[in-house]
């Protein structure tokens, strides 16, 4: 895999260290994320798998899994369900699984953008636990610590190797920030 032994350059990128096992971590670190709030897409879309199987896909690749069609398969339905949900706090949950999966996907390109990648999942969670709570900020900034405090030292190892996240993305950006500050710290 490329940038697995180190800083190299493609195509003009930089690139960090990331091995397979760094993936793991990370994308462990965002199914425990996304399943803290798959039950609000569930309450909203009760026969509707995609985002749980999107989850199970994330925790599959975590624990040993092939990183390939099923993780990238699953993504994408996840997502297709996030459109389908009914309420914008299922729609976060359903992209929060989305995440998740995406997370086995982290490039080793030294960019910003990566850093969704980490911290994606919980920080759609965290809009999820918001939006379920009436819109209630204080109850994201609670859902970031707990994941904060979730962030083993691996996935903080990780994050570390890429440069800040990036401004935009509305809430769910400054969650993603919130996270980012609070990880670096």
């Amino acid at each position: 895999m490329a940038g697995e032994s180190g800083t190299a350059d493609r195509a003009g990128a930089a690139e960090v260290a990331l091995d397979r096992q760094d993936l793991r971590e990370v994308t462990a670190f965002a199914a425990a994320c996304a399943q803290e709030v798959l039950a609000v897409f569930e309450a909203d879309r009760p026969d509707d798998a995609r985002p749980r199987d999107a989850i199970d896909a994330a925790w599959e690749f975590a624990r040993g899994g092939e990183r390939g069609k099923r993780l990238r398969d699953t993504a994408w339905a996840a997502l297709k369900a996030a459109k389908e949900a009914d309420s914008e706090a299922a729609r976060e949950a359903a992209r929060a699984a989305t995440a998740a999966a995406g997370a086995a996907y982290l490039h080793p390109l030294v960019k910003a953008t990566q850093v969704k990648h980490i911290l994606g999942a919980a920080a759609h969670a965290a809009r999820t636990a918001e939006l379920a709570a009436g819109d209630d900020r204080t109850v994201g900034a609670a859902h970031i610590e707990r994941a904060a405090r979730r962030a083993a030292p691996a996935v903080v190892d990780v994050l570390a190797r890429y440069p800040a996240a990036p401004a935009g993305g509305g809430r769910v950006g400054e969650l993603i920030r919130g996270l980012d500050a609070y990880l670096r710290s």
